[in-house]
């Protein structure tokens, strides 16, 4: 690719010796690669727009992300920018590339904020990097004119400037306002120092479950081998080859075998099969609560 030359320690270095393209430079590279694939003008295309996409990398370093990681995202962002640009458009490639670059730094950060998923809605998404913005300056306005916001008012007034629905900004303070824990800290509350997740629920299947269920599955076996074996060879062949195979065969294929019609099958595979019913019914009535 046309980032292979950057290493996490050269790359900001690199790029800001970088060349700047004038605009006629700008639309040649970006013709050359759309018509002609050219790797050539797409890595120089890349390569004077790295500062771009390093100083837009910046930006987001207060959510905590490390600079190397923001950058390379960044560094993905403006390559599928470079990839897409149509140069016909008129417009110049760091005005197009701009979003793709901010869009890709946007979804490294919301997939890295918590092992719970943020959300990838465009409301989520326009709440998770503008709500503590919205907030500090709804807060500042409200200040200058007396007044004091209660947590419910400020919520409606975020939903409505940001233009989301309530309950997302509910859902968003929760998330930016907690962090993760790990299942194996101490209960602060627990003296014998038990972790969170001994109280977590289990929910695999108990002893007694598994036993009963060992148990009715062994009788069920033992009950349809003794249906089968009340069946002549022809009927067990049809019902051993339709039933009990991973890959069933076709009434076609197994009439073809036997010089029987598809029809003719099928008839006989409906009859072993009431004989099978009838036979569990009669060694044992319980064995309705199987067949259902």
């Amino acid at each position: 690719m046309a980032l292979d030359v950057f290493s996490d320690q050269s790359m900001t270095r690199t790029a800001m010796k970088a060349e700047l393209l004038d605009a006629e430079t700008e639309l040649a590279l970006a013709y050359a690669w759309r018509d002609e694939r050219d790797e050539q003008a797409l890595h120089r295309l890349i390569t004077a727009y790295m500062r771009l996409a390093i100083s837009m990398a910046g930006k987001f370093k207060r959510y905590g992300a490390p600079m190397n990681d923001l950058i390379q995202e960044a560094s993905v962002g403006l390559m599928k920018a470079a990839d897409k640009f149509d140069p016909d458009r008129g417009v110049r490639f760091s005005t197009y590339a701009v979003w793709w670059i901010k869009a890709s730094i946007q979804d490294y950060v919301m997939r890295n904020w918590s092992m719970v998923r943020t959300g990838s809605t465009s409301s989520q998404k326009s709440l998770f990097f503008n709500l503590r913005r919205v907030q500090a300056r709804l807060e500042r306005e409200a200040a200058a004119e007396g007044r004091v916001l209660d947590r419910q008012d400020m919520r409606e007034m975020i939903a409505l400037e940001v233009g989301v629905p309530l309950h997302d900004v509910e859902m968003m303070e929760g998330r930016l306002s907690g962090s993760d824990f790990s299942l194996n800290a101490t209960q602060s509350t627990d003296e014998e120092g038990r972790e969170w997740i001994d109280a977590l629920e289990d929910d695999s299947p108990q002893a007694a479950d598994t036993v009963e269920n060992s148990h009715d599955t062994d009788t069920l076996r033992q009950w349809l081998l003794m249906a089968l074996n009340n069946l002549n060879d022809r009927e067990r062949f049809i019902v051993r080859e339709r039933k009990l195979r991973d890959d069933p065969r076709t009434l076609e294929s197994l009439g073809n075998e036997l010089g029987l019609s598809k029809e003719r099958v099928r008839q006989l595979e409906a009859a072993a099969f009431g004989k099978m019913r009838k036979s569990l019914e009669n060694h044992n009535p319980e064995v309705h609560r199987f067949l259902i």
